[in-house]
């Protein structure tokens, strides 16, 4: 695991997603971890008193949840109990908002779920009634990858969630390889339900992985194709095209 400026062997992974991109359960395989705490999108709050953005329970998160980045940051960095070894945080790519420091991303370790996005952009307008392409996380996405790549020099880990639906075994051994991490079986089932390390928000969007033990193989119940997109969600797909390209250039194979 990565040596950093906090002094400790912890590994703080970062996994940068957009929404709707299986990040929940992802959350799910590595908080079932025996050696793993995870921190659920951890700047939500600041984001929606910042932009001023309606979201579903917004009152409720910016009340029970910690407002002032600077904080957040400081508790991500902060020690962590006596046992664990990885701090994994469900990150959203389009809560880093262009005023929020970006030394602090040298202090932990990044890797990038992506998701096609056509069934992305479905699915997320089920739950918002109007969105952009900011609110996909893909821009935001690409800039830290780059970011990332450039202060590193090395290209960090990215996965596609169609890849770990197909393939869960397989894709999580090559990402805890590339993270130089050992695999736990562990991460490939969880018990239902809800988690105290489950941001207020839950209820609103996580009533399917409430339901789940595991992965879903594509083609589950409720898992269905999205029919046509309506003319400003496709404009919104067609401007996420070459942003997910970019991505999945450096997928992560289970071969």
């Amino acid at each position: 695991m990565p040596q950093n400026s906090t002094g400790d062997d912890v590994l703080r992974l970062a996994m940068w997603s957009g929404p709707r991109n299986i990040s929940t359960a992802f959350m799910r395989a590595w908080g079932n971890r025996e050696d793993t705490v995870v921190v659920d999108e951890p700047f939500y709050a600041h984001y929606l008193e910042v932009t001023g953005i309606e979201h579903p329970g917004r009152d409720e998160i910016l009340a029970h949840h910690e407002r002032d980045w600077r904080k957040v940051v400081a508790s991500l960095l902060a020690p962590v109990p006596a046992g664990v070894r990885i701090l994994y945080q469900k990150q959203m790519a389009h809560h880093l908002l262009p005023h929020m420091g970006r030394e602090w991303l040298d202090d932990v370790t990044h890797a990038f779920l992506i998701r096609d996005p056509r069934p992305m952009v479905a699915s997320l307008s089920e739950k918002l009634v109007d969105f952009d392409l900011l609110a996909t996380g893909l821009p935001q996405q690409v800039e830290i990858f780059e970011h990332v790549v450039a202060r590193t020099g090395r290209t960090p880990p990215v996965l596609d969630a169609a890849d770990l639906l197909r393939q869960p075994e397989g894709m999580l051994r090559r990402l805890c390889d590339a993270l130089d991490v050992p695999f736990s079986a562990r991460m490939l089932w969880w018990p239902p339900g809800r988690r105290d390390t489950d941001g207020v928000w839950a209820k609103y969007w996580y009533e399917r992985v409430e339901a789940s033990s595991g992965f879903e193989p594509p083609g589950s119940p409720g898992d269905t194709e999205p029919g046509e997109l309506s003319p400003r969600l496709a404009a919104i797909e067609a401007q996420c095209r070459p942003l997910y390209d970019t991505l999945r250039a450096h997928r992560l194979n289970a071969d």
